[in-house]
């Protein structure tokens, strides 16, 4: 029988959402049925892909509510029970490290999870996958309480703590977990032993191979010409930019003529982290050749990549960076910093390059020997899309997700 799920994904579909929308597709190919359920719609600026407008319109959102949706909660909440009830308080108290407003909005959450219980039974779900360990596993999982759906999580990183505190409970409650590297299930283990799952899976997330390839050969740097340099990611401080563009400065006083674009918007639309940055740029006296080129579609991002010399990021945490998988995809040399479960994607100096976090010496030392060495980059762009085929495609996530329900029933 075809199995038929939510995908439950936080302000979807969002700029960074690309590996999610491949993942879904692949769940399509293996027979499994899945509805989009979000809590909110993005910004506009930041809804950037060309499918976002599609994606929306088959999306349920859980925030707004309309009288219609607390009618369909309320019958959900009666439905459940006074025993429902009380575990959902219960949670509540045992919470750890939490402040009075804290819980407090962890009480708010009980109605939209009945929101979403009501939502499974409405459209038929038999199980629904959080794609986040942040308040959409709350809400999951006082949905889980209220109805008996199960549920189950991805943890993408960078960072367990980066996705709020009750973990301990939002795990004791899923059905089974997916963790996009080693090094994340290594710090699950530690963190949360005693609390995880009896499913728990390492299964990165990947890039579609069919879509993200070349379409014209790569061209060399020559020496006297300009240098493209090509970056992706969030505008927000973990992504290093600052640390990039004092690269790219460096290059410029050593006689390179580089140029940098940085693809990716803050998660205010436009009106957060952006501001500084752009300030910073400035204060650089960086503004003729840094270009912040916002949230970009799919196939601006494929030409930012087709059409550079290098792509690099200097982030300062990665669970594993899906922009560098695209990368390496695309055939070109990469340099990014070690950190994170990037490791787990590159082996340094044969598929791509590694360098340590804030250091743009480093890392400029590190373009520069690509630039002058072409068997180095030759032999980077021959072997990067070897490694991102064999163990980071994006089936690799949807298996794991298919085995695991089949092992739920």
């Amino acid at each position: 029988m075809k199995k038929h799920i939510g995908y439950f994904v936080p302000e979807f579909p969002g700029q960074t959402h690309i590996f999610l929308w491949r993942e879904r597709q692949a769940l399509e190919e293996l027979d499994i049925e899945s509805d989009w359920v979000s809590t909110r719609c993005p910004p506009k600026s930041i809804a950037s892909h060309s499918w976002a407008q599609e994606a929306q319109k088959n999306t349920d959102y859980l925030v707004p509510f309309t009288i219609k949706d607390f009618f369909g909660a309320s019958i959900e909440l009666l439905r459940a029970g006074p025993f429902a009830w009380f575990h959902c308080l219960s949670v509540i108290t045992k919470a750890k490290d939490l402040s009075l407003a804290q819980k407090l909005r962890l009480l708010a959450l009980i109605l939209i999870g009945a929101k979403l219980a009501w939502l499974a039974r409405k459209k038929g779900w038999s199980h629904i996958h959080v794609a986040s360990c942040a308040d959409a596993a709350n809400i999951a999982m006082f949905a889980s309480i209220l109805s008996g759906i199960t549920y189950s999580l991805s943890l993408l990183g960078p960072t367990l703590e980066g996705y709020g505190p009750n973990q301990e409970q939002k795990w004791t409650h899923a059905s089974f977990a997916l963790i996009m590297s080693e090094l994340l299930f290594k710090v699950a283990q530690d963190r949360l032993a005693g609390f995880l799952p009896q499913q728990v899976v390492i299964a990165p997330v990947g890039v579609n191979l069919d879509e993200i390839k070349r379409n014209s050969p790569y061209i060399p740097w020559e020496a006297g010409t300009p240098c493209q340099i090509y970056t992706c990611g969030r505008l927000n401080p973990v992504k290093g930019h600052k640390y990039l563009v004092e690269t790219v400065k460096l290059l410029r006083e050593w006689g390179f003529d580089v140029r940098l674009q940085i693809a990716g918007e803050d998660e205010k639309g436009g009106s957060g982290y952006r501001q500084e940055l752009e300030k910073f740029i400035q204060e650089q006296s960086m503004s003729d050749y840094v270009e912040l080129l916002g949230a970009v579609s799919e196939e601006r991002h494929r030409q930012g990549i087709e059409e550079a010399h290098i792509f690099a990021l200097a982030s300062l945490n990665e669970g594993i960076s899906v922009a560098i998988m695209e990368a390496m995809a695309m055939e070109m040399p990469v340099i990014v910093t070690d950190v994170g479960g990037n490791s787990e994607l590159i082996d340094n100096g044969v598929n791509a390059i590694l360098v340590q976090p804030e250091k743009p010496k480093e890392m400029a030392d590190a373009i520069v020997n690509v630039l002058k060495d072409s068997e180095l980059s030759l032999r980077l762009r021959q072997e990067s899309r070897k490694k991102v085929a064999e163990k980071f495609h994006h089936r690799i996530s949807a298996l794991a997700l298919v085995r695991c329900l089949e092992k739920i029933g």
